[in-house]
């Protein structure tokens, strides 16, 4: 994984779960009312990144990749 990423938390979607965390603590923290926030807005793409956006119960975290907007696949096409 070459590519550089936006990482976005929906904090109106966000339950503090801190499933992020768990999965990715240099990429993600929660504040002082358990909201998810990336440590940082951009970031090289990261296994761990995105397992953390897989393993979100709510899915409220979202991977662009940076310069064309193109989203990031989470999780695998609805058939």
């Amino acid at each position: 994984m070459g590519d550089r990423w936006h990482v976005e938390v929906d904090r109106r979607v966000c339950i503090g779960s801190g499933m992020c965390v768990n999965h990715a603590p240099d990429g993600f923290r929660l504040d002082g009312a358990r909201q998810s926030h990336p440590r940082a807005a951009e970031a090289d793409a990261d296994e761990r990144v995105l397992a953390a956006a897989e393993g979100c119960p709510v899915e409220a975290i979202a991977i662009t990749l940076l310069g064309d907007g193109e989203p990031v696949p989470v999780f695998p096409p609805e058939e």
